[in-house]
Protein backbone atom coordinates (compact mmCIF):
# COMPACT_ATOMS: atom_id res chain seq x y z
CA UNK A 1 0.00 0.00 0.00
CA UNK A 2 1.05 3.44 -0.79
CA UNK A 3 1.02 5.77 1.78
CA UNK A 4 0.12 9.09 0.41
CA UNK A 5 -1.04 12.46 2.65
CA UNK A 6 -4.88 11.86 1.17
CA UNK A 7 -4.87 8.85 2.29
CA UNK A 8 -3.67 9.71 5.95
CA UNK A 9 -5.85 12.82 6.09
CA UNK A 10 -8.88 10.16 5.31
CA UNK A 11 -8.33 7.94 7.29
CA UNK A 12 -7.94 10.80 10.79
CA UNK A 13 -11.25 12.61 9.68
CA UNK A 14 -13.15 9.16 9.61
CA UNK A 15 -12.59 7.83 12.67
CA UNK A 16 -12.05 4.50 14.06
CA UNK A 17 -15.55 2.64 14.20
CA UNK A 18 -15.94 4.44 10.48
CA UNK A 19 -12.63 3.07 9.01
CA UNK A 20 -13.01 -0.84 10.75
CA UNK A 21 -15.40 -1.31 7.90
CA UNK A 22 -13.09 -0.72 5.40
CA UNK A 23 -11.43 -3.36 3.68
CA UNK A 24 -7.92 -4.44 4.59
CA UNK A 25 -7.81 -1.78 7.69
CA UNK A 26 -5.34 -3.90 9.74
CA UNK A 27 -3.34 -3.59 7.07
CA UNK A 28 -3.45 -0.09 6.47
CA UNK A 29 -3.28 0.30 10.54
CA UNK A 30 0.24 -1.67 10.10
CA UNK A 31 1.66 0.24 7.37
CA UNK A 32 1.04 3.43 9.04
CA UNK A 33 2.59 2.66 12.05
CA UNK A 34 5.93 2.13 10.27
CA UNK A 35 5.99 4.85 8.86
CA UNK A 36 6.83 8.64 10.61
CA UNK A 37 3.86 10.72 8.93
CA UNK A 38 5.02 13.94 7.45
CA UNK A 39 3.11 17.06 8.01
CA UNK A 40 0.20 18.05 6.23
CA UNK A 41 -0.78 21.69 5.38
CA UNK A 42 -4.31 21.73 6.56
CA UNK A 43 -4.89 24.83 8.32
CA UNK A 44 -4.69 28.51 6.32
CA UNK A 45 -2.10 29.01 9.12
CA UNK A 46 1.07 27.58 10.11
CA UNK A 47 2.44 27.15 13.56
CA UNK A 48 5.52 29.17 14.46
CA UNK A 49 8.04 27.83 16.64
CA UNK A 50 8.26 29.34 20.18
CA UNK A 51 11.20 30.98 21.56
CA UNK A 52 12.12 30.61 25.27
CA UNK A 53 14.43 33.85 26.73
CA UNK A 54 16.95 32.58 29.04
CA UNK A 55 16.16 33.51 32.59
CA UNK A 56 18.50 36.36 34.04
CA UNK A 57 21.38 35.66 36.31
CA UNK A 58 19.70 36.52 39.95
CA UNK A 59 21.27 36.28 42.92
CA UNK A 60 19.70 33.16 45.32
CA UNK A 61 18.38 35.75 48.36
CA UNK A 62 16.68 38.00 45.18
CA UNK A 63 15.02 34.90 43.99
CA UNK A 64 13.02 34.24 47.96
CA UNK A 65 12.12 37.81 48.53
CA UNK A 66 8.20 37.94 48.56
CA UNK A 67 6.19 41.27 47.21
CA UNK A 68 6.35 44.22 48.76
CA UNK A 69 2.66 45.52 50.50
CA UNK A 70 0.57 47.44 48.35
CA UNK A 71 -0.08 51.03 49.96
CA UNK A 72 -3.51 52.49 50.56
CA UNK A 73 -4.01 53.98 46.95
CA UNK A 74 -3.39 50.81 45.77
CA UNK A 75 -6.07 48.74 47.10
CA UNK A 76 -9.58 48.98 46.94
CA UNK A 77 -11.22 48.94 50.17
CA UNK A 78 -8.31 49.24 52.66
CA UNK A 79 -9.19 49.03 56.29
CA UNK A 80 -7.16 50.37 59.12
CA UNK A 81 -7.57 50.48 62.88
CA UNK A 82 -6.37 53.02 65.61
CA UNK A 83 -6.97 52.92 69.40
CA UNK A 84 -6.61 55.06 72.09
CA UNK A 85 -2.54 54.10 72.32
CA UNK A 86 -1.92 54.59 68.46
CA UNK A 87 -1.26 58.30 69.30
CA UNK A 88 -3.54 59.08 66.76
CA UNK A 89 -1.86 57.02 64.15
CA UNK A 90 -3.71 54.28 61.71
CA UNK A 91 -2.74 50.76 61.44
CA UNK A 92 -3.07 49.79 58.04
CA UNK A 93 -3.21 46.10 56.92
CA UNK A 94 -0.66 45.50 54.66
CA UNK A 95 -2.93 43.03 51.76
CA UNK A 96 -6.38 44.24 51.14
CA UNK A 97 -8.36 41.78 53.37
CA UNK A 98 -11.97 40.34 52.17
CA UNK A 99 -15.14 42.33 54.55
CA UNK A 100 -18.17 40.36 55.44
CA UNK A 101 -21.15 42.23 56.74
CA UNK A 102 -24.12 40.78 58.46
CA UNK A 103 -27.10 41.96 60.64
CA UNK A 104 -30.55 41.56 61.87
CA UNK A 105 -33.54 43.11 62.76
CA UNK A 106 -35.46 42.50 66.21
CA UNK A 107 -38.79 41.75 65.95
CA UNK A 108 -41.81 41.84 68.87
CA UNK A 109 -44.43 39.25 67.34
CA UNK A 110 -47.51 38.83 68.71
CA UNK A 111 -50.04 36.10 67.42
CA UNK A 112 -53.76 36.10 67.42
CA UNK A 113 -55.47 32.88 68.91
CA UNK A 114 -57.83 31.41 66.96
CA UNK A 115 -57.45 33.69 63.81
CA UNK A 116 -58.14 31.78 60.81
CA UNK A 117 -58.25 32.35 57.52
CA UNK A 118 -58.87 35.78 58.32
CA UNK A 119 -55.90 37.14 59.72
CA UNK A 120 -52.54 35.51 58.81
CA UNK A 121 -49.44 35.80 60.34
CA UNK A 122 -48.44 38.14 63.21
CA UNK A 123 -48.69 41.67 64.70
CA UNK A 124 -44.94 43.11 64.22
CA UNK A 125 -45.39 45.64 67.41
CA UNK A 126 -42.00 47.05 67.66
CA UNK A 127 -38.14 46.14 65.36
CA UNK A 128 -34.99 47.32 65.92
CA UNK A 129 -31.69 46.64 64.51
CA UNK A 130 -29.24 44.18 65.46
CA UNK A 131 -25.27 44.97 65.82
CA UNK A 132 -23.52 44.31 62.25
CA UNK A 133 -21.46 41.06 62.77
CA UNK A 134 -18.30 42.05 60.85
CA UNK A 135 -15.60 39.06 59.62
CA UNK A 136 -12.67 40.49 58.53
CA UNK A 137 -10.51 37.09 56.67
CA UNK A 138 -7.15 37.77 55.18
CA UNK A 139 -3.27 36.93 55.33
CA UNK A 140 0.56 38.19 56.55
CA UNK A 141 3.51 37.45 54.70
CA UNK A 142 6.92 37.74 55.69
CA UNK A 143 9.79 39.31 54.22
CA UNK A 144 11.60 36.20 52.55
CA UNK A 145 9.98 32.61 51.22
CA UNK A 146 12.78 30.99 53.10
CA UNK A 147 14.73 31.15 56.20
CA UNK A 148 14.77 31.84 59.55
CA UNK A 149 11.64 32.65 61.33
CA UNK A 150 12.98 35.97 62.12
CA UNK A 151 13.08 36.10 58.46
CA UNK A 152 10.19 34.88 57.21
CA UNK A 153 7.48 34.55 59.90
CA UNK A 154 5.54 37.99 59.49
CA UNK A 155 6.26 38.88 63.32
CA UNK A 156 5.94 42.19 63.54
CA UNK A 157 2.15 42.24 62.31
CA UNK A 158 0.86 39.68 64.05
CA UNK A 159 1.85 41.32 67.21
CA UNK A 160 0.28 44.48 66.35
CA UNK A 161 -2.77 42.75 65.55
CA UNK A 162 -2.44 41.04 69.14
CA UNK A 163 -2.54 44.63 71.08
CA UNK A 164 -5.70 45.06 69.10
CA UNK A 165 -7.21 41.77 70.43
CA UNK A 166 -6.47 42.45 73.80
CA UNK A 167 -7.38 46.46 73.61
CA UNK A 168 -10.11 46.64 76.66
CA UNK A 169 -11.74 49.61 74.56
CA UNK A 170 -13.91 50.12 71.13
CA UNK A 171 -11.39 49.91 67.79
CA UNK A 172 -11.91 53.03 65.56
CA UNK A 173 -11.81 51.63 61.81
CA UNK A 174 -11.45 53.80 58.67
CA UNK A 175 -13.03 51.84 55.53
CA UNK A 176 -15.60 53.13 53.18
CA UNK A 177 -17.22 49.62 53.18
CA UNK A 178 -17.55 50.21 56.84
CA UNK A 179 -18.15 54.15 56.91
CA UNK A 180 -21.54 53.51 53.76
CA UNK A 181 -23.34 51.82 57.54
CA UNK A 182 -21.53 54.62 59.57
CA UNK A 183 -19.74 52.03 61.49
CA UNK A 184 -16.19 54.13 62.95
CA UNK A 185 -16.20 51.80 65.86
CA UNK A 186 -16.15 47.69 66.07
CA UNK A 187 -15.32 45.51 69.44
CA UNK A 188 -13.29 42.43 68.80
CA UNK A 189 -15.27 39.03 69.71
CA UNK A 190 -12.65 36.66 68.95
CA UNK A 191 -9.58 35.80 66.36
CA UNK A 192 -8.88 32.81 64.67
CA UNK A 193 -5.16 32.15 63.07
CA UNK A 194 -6.03 28.52 61.01
CA UNK A 195 -2.87 26.75 60.08
CA UNK A 196 -1.41 27.94 56.91
CA UNK A 197 0.99 26.54 54.75
CA UNK A 198 3.86 28.32 53.72
CA UNK A 199 7.03 29.27 56.19
CA UNK A 200 5.90 32.85 55.50
CA UNK A 201 2.28 33.03 54.89
CA UNK A 202 -0.29 33.47 57.72
CA UNK A 203 -3.77 33.62 57.34
CA UNK A 204 -6.31 35.37 60.20
CA UNK A 205 -9.74 36.13 61.04
CA UNK A 206 -11.22 38.57 63.04
CA UNK A 207 -14.78 38.31 64.15
CA UNK A 208 -16.37 41.71 65.71
CA UNK A 209 -19.11 43.53 66.00
CA UNK A 210 -19.96 47.09 65.82
CA UNK A 211 -20.32 49.73 68.27
CA UNK A 212 -22.30 52.82 68.19
CA UNK A 213 -21.92 55.57 70.73
CA UNK A 214 -24.65 56.10 73.35
CA UNK A 215 -25.09 59.44 75.45
CA UNK A 216 -26.48 57.10 78.78
CA UNK A 217 -26.10 59.81 81.09
CA UNK A 218 -29.74 61.47 81.96
CA UNK A 219 -29.68 65.35 82.86
CA UNK A 220 -32.16 66.21 84.84
CA UNK A 221 -33.79 69.45 83.38
CA UNK A 222 -33.96 72.41 85.76
CA UNK A 223 -37.76 73.45 86.81
CA UNK A 224 -38.62 76.75 85.69
CA UNK A 225 -38.70 79.23 88.78
CA UNK A 226 -41.77 81.82 88.69
CA UNK A 227 -40.70 85.15 89.74
CA UNK A 228 -43.17 87.10 91.51
CA UNK A 229 -43.30 90.78 91.27
CA UNK A 230 -44.22 92.70 94.29
CA UNK A 231 -48.00 92.73 95.40
CA UNK A 232 -50.39 95.94 94.43
CA UNK A 233 -51.90 97.40 97.35
CA UNK A 234 -49.41 96.61 99.91
CA UNK A 235 -49.26 93.51 102.48
CA UNK A 236 -51.60 92.79 105.01
CA UNK A 237 -51.30 92.41 108.59
CA UNK A 238 -52.23 89.23 108.97
CA UNK A 239 -49.19 87.87 106.56
CA UNK A 240 -46.58 90.28 108.65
Amino acid sequence: MILTNENVLLGSLLGSKAVEQIPRFAAFENEVGKHVIPPVSILPFQNHPNHIHDSEDYEEVVQWITDKAKPETAQFFPLSFRSSKDDGLWYLLPWEPLIDIQSNVRLTERYIAKSGKNLIGSIKERWSMDDYSITITGAFYGDKMRGKPAETYPRSDMERLRDYLLTPEAIEVKCEALQILNINNIVIESINFPFTKGEYVQAYEIRAKSDFPYDLIYKRKKKPVLDVGEVIGGIDEKYK
